[in-house]
């Protein structure tokens, strides 16, 4: 073990698990207006979805591209029953998010409760992020988690990029002990939300000061 090695590990200010609120003074058209949710953060860079970019593309939709069936619906008896329901129910109504310019190809998860899934970074005690196939498939079969938001692409900084960025005031940061900013509020109020949970008037904010 090498103790200088701690000592960085120890000093670093990780903030994972926190909302990074965009600055009105952010201007990239990438990230101007978004709230990015940072599930990992270390010294060699950091990664997190945006939360409040829906893309025009629904669950069922994305389960029909990638091959994925919904359970045909039965009764008490074992009976399979038509019906009006959409496909793949009321969790294929569910908006995909467009959460970064990072592997856009590819769906990333987060997910209440965490589970056992084939590749889950556990984020706390309820909270993972699921990159695997085997969690799309549990959901479209309506055995997915309780609480699911799915998203296409990652935001992604390299080795110390994050950092300057936070130092340059281009970020608010909150804790994201709430998470129903992501699993419940509307993606067009989440961005004020974000800000309340900072006791911030997002009408009266002056873009001039620094994270929190």
């Amino acid at each position: 073990m090498d103790p200088l090695s701690d000592a960085v590990s120890a000093e670093f200010p990780n903030i994972a698990h926190h909302y990074l609120v965009a600055m009105p003074s952010l201007t990239d058209p990438q990230f101007g207006g978004t709230v990015i949710y940072l599930a990992e953060h270390t010294p060699k860079g950091a990664m997190g979805l945006i939360v409040n970019r829906p893309s025009d593309m629904n669950l069922a939709t994305l389960f029909d591209r990638i091959d994925l069936k919904p359970e045909p619906a039965v009764n008490r008896q074992g009976i399979h029953v038509g019906g009006s329901q959409p496909r793949f129910g009321l969790i294929g109504q569910t908006p995909v998010y467009l959460g970064g310019p990072v592997h856009t190809d590819r769906g990333f998860v987060l997910h209440e409760p965490v589970g056992k899934w084939s590749s889950t970074l556990v984020l706390n005690d309820v909270t993972g992020l699921t990159s695997s196939r085997d969690i799309l498939e549990a959901t479209a079969a309506g055995r997915g988690p309780e609480r699911v938001f799915v998203s296409l692409g990652y935001a992604g900084w390299g080795e110390g990029q994050l950092d300057q960025e936070l130092a340059a005031n281009a970020w608010l940061t909150v804790p994201a002990t709430d998470t129903s900013l992501i699993f419940d509020i509307p993606a067009e109020e989440r961005f004020a939300y974000a800000f309340r949970l900072l006791g911030i008037d997002p009408l009266h904010f002056s873009g001039a000061a620094g994270h929190a």
